[in-house]
């Protein structure tokens, strides 16, 4: 599949990421866009580097997503891995015990 990313034209393979990923270790997701290869996630703007050799900066990862969801790979936004709003001590205590209503 031809897609163009950071304005060059690049030939990609389902096969071709996949033998260019083999061996990498994913870097840890910060919350970022990521996309899964094989069993792994991975950053984004990490496979985009290794595919297309190019600096991280000259790309978007809204380029990478769109040709990684084009190949047929998962891929995932931050928004989708965002966890939900994490609860004090206190708020999961009261959660459990019931929360009072209001009168």
């Amino acid at each position: 599949m031809r897609c163009i990313i950071a304005r060059f034209p690049f030939d990609l393979s389902k096969d071709g990421v996949l033998a260019a990923m083999k061996g990498v270790k994913p870097e840890p997701l910060t919350g970022g866009d990521s996309v899964v290869i094989g069993r792994r996630q991975y950053p984004v703007k990490q496979v985009g580097a290794i595919v297309t050799r190019q600096d991280r900066r000259d790309f978007t990862a809204g380029e990478v997503t769109r040709a990684m969801t084009r190949l047929g790979f998962t891929c995932h936004t931050a928004a989708d891995s965002a966890p939900a709003e994490a609860l004090t001590p206190l708020e999961a205590a009261s959660a459990m015990l019931g929360a009072p209503t209001p009168e």
